[in-house]
């Protein structure tokens, strides 16, 4: 069988195994174990698995990811952030559809403390979906808004997305997290935007709250949770500020994070016990789909396939719009049934060689790949912030009617898109600030 046949089939097995819920890790691990095995012989396939993990986890880069996770968990089991959606609720409540832009605007500030989507979307959903059921929202709008809200987990820095991306493409980091900050915020104004207009159509959807908020509520508001903009500034303005790097920065993130329990009097033996836990298990899942995808790197590049997929995609169009709509829609297809960190590292290896031979510009290109990943993260049948929010709320709120309210902010990330596409400064703009 010739090497690039072999490479369709290591595709093909990979979809197959994935659709029948084998995890992404162990999929990639095993054919591309068994893929170099067929394409040269044993001795190679063996030589693979010695080799990648060993030189993967040698990556100094890499240890910004359990540091992040770390510092997150530290501030969510030490409740940093309660308190941000009542401050956010008292500044924006009076607006139409307010709890709903209270929680888009809490749920982008926790981003920046947590870097994971899914812990967001977890987090939000218990503090700020009751709320806006109690108040008679739309259970559609009152779960969408939450669920798609917390995809900016993946696009805010830090984002453990982005380290892995930057890491896979050799691209800066720092780079990364700053072109991720506009974008970011322009997310969650167009989010918000969304509601207002769409609240203002149909005001049934959030009836106006009534509640004055009591003389010194938003000062007591704000006071819980001070230690919040301490973390975000002292870690996001270190990286920023060129004082740190990522790696440094995780690690002085999740070190001022104990210390801001600590003065909150909520640090514990146990509270460090959950949190060290969860970010040991976060890592390893992170780390074998990684080293997996690593793998598969080499197994794509022995048969040759990327090459071929490429001058395959260039000859139907070479401008970047033709380039970015058929990798769109490569990546809302595939992120309806593979989780994100998956899907983007099983596709790195395959469109590297098309990115280049376009000539496209990295950074940017991740900033797009985020915000297509982040589709998935609320789209059916694997839409797993769906699922995430289904499952803090108990079930109260069918999985249907959180995919129905997620799809107008599904029509915006694809405006938000079109939006970066017209305007790469909007990515750009500041690392270009950053390496004068």
């Amino acid at each position: 069988m010739e090497r690039l046949e072999i490479g369709y089939l290591g595709i093909a097995a990979v979809l197959g195994l994935i659709a029948l819920r084998i995890p992404v890790g162990i999929v990639l691990i095993l054919v591309s174990f068994c893929g170099i095995w067929a394409a040269a012989n044993l001795n190679a396939a063996w030589g693979l698995v010695r080799a990648v993990p060993f030189q993967f986890i040698a990556n100094w880069s890499f240890s910004a990811v359990p540091m992040f996770l770390l510092m997150g968990f530290i501030a969510s089991h030490a409740g940093l952030t309660r308190g941000l959606f009542a401050a956010m609720r008292i500044l924006l409540g009076r607006v139409p559809g307010g709890l709903a832009c209270a929680a888009i605007g809490a749920t982008a500030v926790f981003s920046a403390a947590s870097g994971s989507s899914v812990a967001t979307a977890a987090a939000m959903s218990r503090i700020a979906v009751p709320e806006m059921l109690k108040a008679k929202y739309d259970k559609g709008l009152a779960t969408g808004v939450v669920a798609a809200s917390g995809t900016l987990g993946a696009l805010i820095p830090p984002s453990i997305l982005m380290i892995l991306y930057g890491i896979f493409t050799q691209q800066s980091i720092s780079a990364m997290f700053m072109a991720a900050v506009i974008p970011g915020i322009l997310s969650a104004f167009i989010y918000a935007a969304y509601v207002i207009v769409r609240v203002m159509i149909s005001p049934r959807l959030a009836p106006i709250s009534e509640t004055r908020p009591a003389p010194g509520e938003l000062a007591a508001a704000l006071k819980e949770i001070w230690p919040l903009p301490i973390l975000i500034l002292g870690v996001l303005g270190g990286i920023f500020a060129g004082v740190m790097t990522p790696t440094e920065a995780g690690a002085v993130g999740a070190a001022l994070a104990a210390v801001l329990a600590a003065t909150r009097g909520e640090l514990s033996l146990s509270l460090m016990r959950s949190a060290l836990r969860d970010a040991a298990s976060g890592t390893s899942v992170v780390f074998l789909v990684a080293m997996g995808a690593s793998m598969f790197t080499s197994f794509m590049g022995l048969t040759g396939l990327p090459r071929v997929i490429a001058n395959t995609m260039l000859s139907v169009g070479s401008d970047p719009l033709t380039l970015i709509i058929m990798i769109a829609i490569i990546y809302i297809a595939l992120g309806m049934f593979i989780d994100s960190i998956g899907l983007m590292l099983l596709t790195l290896p395959i469109l590297l060689p098309l990115l280049s031979a376009a000539d496209i510009n990295m950074i940017w290109f991740g900033i797009i790949v985020i915000k297509l990943l982040e589709i998935g993260l609320v789209t059916p049948p694997v839409g797993l912030n769906v699922y995430v929010i289904n499952s803090a709320l108990r079930g109260a709120v069918p999985l249907t009617t959180i995919f129905r309210g997620s799809f107008g902010f599904i029509i915006m990330d694809i405006l938000i898109i079109a939006i970066l596409f017209t305007f790469p400064a909007l990515a750009l703009w500041l690392p270009s600030v950053m390496a004068r």
